[in-house]
């Protein structure tokens, strides 16, 4: 069972990825975390979604839907289109594996999202489109609060 959920659509411009971002992350800090795991998470939708408009749709107009589920202390991220898809995920997922060597790309999309997010999962079929979904536990302020006790604790002895 969810204890909330939102959905977002927006056309697959260059100029929406920050706004995607910014709403994922507002969503997010309902779970209060931390502003490193607010990074994190900012990191892997944009990641995410500048992936949609730039191999997904490759120069064409579509659309990018983003779905977000909140659950006990976890978010699960959902970004879809209905763009080209991809052949070889394995293949795409590989660091510095870029379809796209003219651009200013790095090619490690899916491996930032993989090491920011706890789960990251991309289904996609070819001339259908891709969905990944990701999903992030985020500490509690008691946890938090542990941890920084801790190492203070550790770095004062």
């Amino acid at each position: 069972m969810f204890n909330n959920e939102m959905k977002l659509e927006f056309i697959s411009k260059s100029s929406n990825e920050a706004f995607a971002r910014i709403a994922v992350a507002a969503f997010a800090s309902q779970l209060d975390p931390t502003i490193e795991e607010l990074a994190d998470i900012k990191t892997a939708v944009s990641e995410a979604v500048t992936n949609s408009i730039i191999h997904g749709y490759d120069k064409k107009q579509g659309v990018v839907k983003i779905s977000a589920w909140l659950k006990s202390n976890e978010i699960i991220i959902e970004i879809s289109d209905k763009g080209k898809g991809i052949e070889n995920i394995e293949q795409a997922k590989e660091p510095l594996y870029t379809t796209k060597p003219n651009l200013e790309r790095s090619g490690m999309g899916f491996t930032i999202m993989e090491n920011f997010m706890d789960n990251m999962e991309v289904e996609s079929v070819v001339g259908l489109g891709t969905k990944v979904t990701m999903s992030k536990k985020i500490n509690t302020k008691t946890e938090n609060e542990e941890d920084e006790f801790k190492m203070l604790m550790t770095t004062n002895t």
